[in-house]
C-alpha cells in the first residue's frame, strides 16, 4: 500500500515511506498498530509516586503495565533501554531483554518500534543498575504480551536541542504555533501554559461564582455587530439567507439579561475581530464579560483587581509573575488610579480638556507622526496621543479612567466631568488587560448615542457601531444601574506569564503558506 502525503505533488520523506512500510507489514502480519485498548495498569507518575526509593539494582515482583510515547530509545544487543513519556511530561524508564521477552520478540521489537511511537509495556517494577528507576518487560503468566505498539507515528519527532540557558528548544516560534501539537511533546513550557491557562479559568468561573455571578452563553451569530468598536467578520447562513456577524463582543446580550433579573451575569467566551495580528491582539480570542445590577465602574475596578490577583495566585502560587527574562512583576496589592486627559496634559505640559478644539489635537498628532482619519472624532485623537504620550510607558497595573464622551457610547456619562464617561481601561506592562464602565442605562441617551454611531458609519468609520432595534427594545423595559467590565483571558495569560498572545493560545490562527 502506497502512503500519500497530504501533498500529492510533493514526495513522500523516506522517513515516513519506511513507518508507512512498517505499519502495513504489521496490519498484514495480523498486529494491528492501532489496538482499541491495552491493559494499563498504573500511569507512569503513579509508578513514580509508588515507587520513590528503590536502590540501584533493587528488583520487585510487582508488575504493571504502563503507557507512554517513545522519546529515548537506546538498543544494546540483547539488552534495549526505552523512555516512555505520558502527556504531562512524566516519564519512565523501560527495559526489554532477550532472556525475559525472548529473541524474536526482541527482534520485532527492534525493528518495529521507532521514536515517536506510543508503545505498551507489561512487567516488573525495579531500578536499573545506574538506579533508574524502570519496568522491566516480561509476559504475563495469562498471556500477557510484554510489549505492544498503541499507535504508530508516521512522521518522526522533530529534533530537539538545548540553548546555553539549558532551554531545549526544537521548533521555531512559527513552527510552533502552526503545530502545537509537536510543541506540546517536545518543550514542558507549551504543555504548562495548557494547564495554566485551565486554572486561570477555573480561578475567574470560582471568583464571580463566589461573588454569586451567574454564567450563560449568549449567541455568536449575531444579525448585527455591537458592544465594542471593532470590525467584524461576515458570513453568510443559508438557511435564512442572510448575512450575519461573528460577534465582537456579548455586552448587548449580556444587559439584556440585567434587564431580565439575572442581576449578576457573566460569559467567557470566544469573539471575533476583522482586525490586525500582532503580539498582543488576535483576529479570535477569549473574553470574559462581567455586569453587576446597582455596581459602578469603581466597584468593578476592585472586581477585576480581585479576578485578576487570585488568578495569578491560582497559575502561580503567587500575585508575583516571573517574566522570560527572570525579571519579576507584582500583581498584587492595590493599583494605581489616573484620568485620561489629566495624565495626557501632564505628558504634553499643556492642558487637554474635551472643549480641545480638534485642530489642535490633529496638530499635535501629525508632530508625533500620529495618522489621523478624516472621520476620527476629537476623543478618538486623544486616546491615540494618549497611548503614544503615556500608555505605551505605563508599567505597573494601573487604571486609566474618564474616556472621551464620543468614543464610548455605551458608557454613563460622568456627573462631574462634562464630555468625559465613568470608563477605565487596565494597563500592564504597557498593553491594556481591561476595560470597565458604569453602564448607560437611559434609553433616549443610548439612542442618540448609536444613531451618532450611524452617521461615524455613514463618514467611513469601519468600527462604528450599528442601531441595535432590539437591545433598545430591551432597556426600555427598564435595565438597573449597573457596573461591567471585560478582559481578554488571553492577555490575562500575557500578563502573568510574560508571554506574546500567541504563546497563550493553545491553537492560535496564523496564516497559511
Amino acid at each position: 500500500m502506497e502512503y500519500v502525503s497530504e501533498t500529492k505533488t510533493q514526495s513522500v520523506p523516506e522517513q515516513i515511506r519506511i513507518r508507512a512500510e512498517k505499519r502495513q507489514r504489521l496490519i498484514d502480519d495480523g498486529r494491528n498498530p492501532y489496538p482499541i485498548s491495552v491493559p494499563i495498569t498504573h500511569t507512569l507518575s503513579q509508578v513514580r509516586e509508588q515507587y520513590p526509593n528503590l536502590a540501584a539494582g533493587e528488583e520487585t515482583e510487582d508488575f504493571v503495565g504502563v503507557a507512554g510515547r517513545v522519546v529515548f530509545s537506546r538498543n544494546t544487543g540483547k539488552l534495549c533501554f526505552v523512555t516512555l513519556q505520558q502527556g504531562d511530561g512524566t516519564r519512565l524508564q523501560a527495559m526489554l531483554s532477550a532472556a525475559q521477552v525472548g529473541k524474536d520478540s526482541l527482534s520485532d521489537y527492534k525493528t518495529d518500534v521507532d521514536l515517536g511511537d506510543h508503545l505498551f509495556v507489561y512487567g516488573r517494577v525495579i531500578a536499573s543498575k545506574r538506579g533508574e528507576l524502570s519496568v522491566m518487560a516480561q509476559p504475563g503468566e495469562d498471556g500477557q504480551s510484554a510489549w505492544q505498539l498503541t499507535a504508530k507515528s508516521l512522521r518522526p519527532l522533530p529534533k530537539t536541542f538545548k540553548t546555553e540557558d539549558g532551554q531545549e528548544v526544537s521548533l521555531s516560534e512559527d513552527q510552533r504555533v502552526r503545530h502545537r501539537e509537536l510543541d506540546m511533546i517536545t518543550r514542558e513550557a507549551a504543555r504548562e501554559m495548557v494547564r495554566t491557562r485551565a486554572q486561570v479559568v477555573a480561578s475567574l468561573r470560582a471568583t464571580l461564582s463566589g461573588r454569586d455571578f451567574i454564567e450563560v452563553e449568549t449567541p455568536m451569530l449575531q444579525t448585527l455587530h455591537g458592544g465594542a468598536a471593532a470590525r467584524p467578520f461576515i458570513t453568510h447562513m443559508n438557511a435564512y439567507d442572510t448575512d450575519l456577524y461573528l460577534r465582537i463582543a456579548p455586552e448587548l446580550f449580556l444587559k439584556r439579561c440585567l434587564v431580565g433579573g439575572i442581576d449578576r451575569v457573566f460569559e467567557i467566551n470566544r469573539n471575533f475581530r476583522n482586525e490586525g495580528a500582532d503580539s498582543s491582539h488576535s483576529p479570535e480570542f477569549t473574553m470574559l464579560e462581567a455586569y453587576q445590577a446597582y455596581g459602578n465602574y469603581r466597584q468593578i475596578a476592585e472586581l477585576t483587581r480581585q479576578l485578576v490577583q487570585n488568578a495569578a495566585q491560582a497559575a502561580l502560587g503567587t500575585t508575583v509573575a516571573t517574566l522570560p527574562n527572570g525579571e519579576s512583576y507584582d500583581l498584587g496589592g492595590q493599583w494605581e488610579w489616573i484620568d485620561l486627559y489629566g495624565s495626557l496634559s501632564e505628558a504634553l505640559e499643556q492642558e487637554i480638556s474635551p472643549r480641545t478644539p480638534r485642530e489642535e489635537l490633529v496638530k499635535l498628532a501629525k508632530e508625533r507622526e500620529i495618522e489621523v482619519e478624516k472621520f476620527y472624532s476629537p476623543g478618538k485623537i486623544v486616546e491615540l496621543l494618549w497611548e503614544e504620550e503615556v500608555g505605551d510607558d505605563l508599567y505597573a497595573p494601573t487604571f486609566v479612567a474618564d474616556f472621551p464622551e464620543d468614543t464610548s457610547p455605551l458608557v454613563k456619562s460622568h456627573p462631574e466631568k462634562p464630555g468625559q464617561v465613568q470608563k477605565w481601561d487596565l494597563y500592564v506592562r504597557g498593553f491594556e488587560l481591561a476595560t470597565g464602565y458604569s453602564e448607560l442605562n437611559d434609553p433616549v441617551i443610548q439612542r442618540e448615542r448609536f444613531e451618532a454611531q450611524s452617521l461615524d458609519a455613514a463618514n467611513g468609520d469601519p468600527e462604528a457601531m450599528q442601531v441595535d432595534e432590539e437591545f433598545l427594545q430591551a432597556i426600555e423595559a427598564g435595565m438597573p444601574p449597573a457596573g461591567g467590565m471585560g478582559m481578554g483571558l488571553d492577555r490575562l495569560l500575557m500578563a502573568i506569564t510574560g508571554l506574546g498572545i500567541r504563546e497563550t493560545i493553545t491553537f492560535p490562527l496564523v496564516k497559511r503558506i
